[in-house]
C-alpha cells in the first residue's frame, strides 16, 4: 500500500511529518559514540565558545579550514601558530575579529553549490591551495548548514581532512524522518573515512526529552582519519578534563550518558 502524505496545515505555519523510529535513531547515535585511541586530545581556541578538542596529531597538516566565523578566531590563530595556512568563510560577518595577518578569510556561505555568495567546500579548498594530496583540517560550525555541506562535499576531499571538528546543530529534529534522513546520511558519509573520537555539548543550546530520550540540541564534535589510528576503544568517561562549557554564564550541562560509552 503507498504511503499517504500528511497535510499541510498552512493557517498555523504547521505540518505533519513521520516519525523517525527509536530503532533507528538509537542506530544512528550508535555511530557517533566517540573512541579512546591512542592519540592525546589537546584543546585548541579560548577556554569557552570557539575552543575544541583535537588529537595530538597535527604535524605535517598544510592548512585549517573553517567556515563559521565567531567572536573569537582564537582556534584559527593556534592552528597559524602550528605553521597550518588558515582560511575561514562566513558571509554573515566582515571578516574575523583578529589581528593575524596569517588567517585568510573570503565573505561567503558554504553550501551545497557554488553560486551568488555560497561556494561549495570542494571550490573553497581548489581556490585556496595548490597542492592536491596534502592532509588538512576542517573546523565547521555553520549554524545547520553542516550536513548538506557534508554531503556535497566529495570523497576525495573528506579524506584530505586529517582531523574534522563539527558542530552539529538542530539534533532534536532527529525524530522528523526528513531531517534524520538528511543528518545520518551526512554522517554515513563522514564516518566512511574518519571515526569519532570526542563529543562535547555546547551547553548555550541545551538539552531536550523526546520520547524517552534527552538530546542536546548542539553538540561539538571531533573526527580523526582511520589510517591515524592504531588502537580504539569505546569511550567510557566523558567530559574530558579539557572540556570546557561554551557558555559560562549558563547552567552547566553535561552529555547525557546514552550519547557515550557502552550500550546495551
Amino acid at each position: 500500500m503507498a504511503r499517504m502524505a500528511f497535510p499541510v496545515f498552512g493557517k498555523f505555519g504547521l505540518s505533519l511529518t513521520y516519525k523517525t523510529s527509536a530503532e533507528d535513531f538509537k542506530a544512528l547515535i550508535a555511530k557517533i559514540r566517540p573512541f579512546k585511541t591512542d592519540k592525546d586530545l589537546i584543546r585548541l581556541g579560548p577556554a569557552a565558545d570557539g575552543g575544541y578538542l583535537v588529537p595530538d596529531d597535527l604535524e605535517g597538516i598544510e592548512a585549517c579550514f573553517s567556515p563559521g566565523v565567531g567572536p573569537s578566531s582564537g582556534f584559527e590563530e593556534d592552528c597559524s601558530d602550528r605553521g597550518m595556512k588558515v582560511f575561514l568563510a562566513d558571509g554573515s560577518v566582515d571578516g574575523p575579529k583578529s589581528s593575524n595577518r596569517n588567517l585568510t578569510f573570503i565573505k561567503k556561505y558554504i553550501g551545497p553549490v557554488t553560486k551568488g555568495n555560497f561556494i561549495t567546500m570542494d571550490d573553497w579548498v581548489k581556490d585556496s591551495i595548490s597542492r592536491q594530496d596534502s592532509d588538512l583540517l576542517l573546523q565547521m560550525d555553520i549554524e545547520g548548514w553542516e550536513y548538506l555541506s557534508l554531503l556535497s562535499t566529495s570523497n576525495e576531499l573528506l579524506r584530505r581532512f586529517r582531523v574534522i571538528v563539527v558542530e552539529f546543530h538542530n539534533l532534536a529534529r532527529l525524530w522528523n524522518s526528513d531531517f534524520f534522513r538528511l543528518a545520518s546520511s551526512a554522517i554515513d558519509k563522514l564516518t566512511i573515512n574518519h571515526d569519532p573520537i570526542h563529543m562535547h555539548i555546547n551547553n548555550y543550546g541545551g538539552i531536550e526529552v523526546l520520547n524517552g530520550f534527552e538530546i542536546p540540541r548542539m553538540i561539538e564534535m571531533t573526527f580523526l582519519r582511520k589510517d591515524r589510528i592504531r588502537v580504539k576503544k569505546i569511550q567510557t568517561t566523558l567530559p574530558h578534563p579539557l572540556d570546557v562549557d561554551s557558555d559560562v554564564t549558563k547552567p552547566k550541562k553535561n552529555l547525557p550518558r546514552f550519547w557515550y560509552g557502552l550500550q546495551q
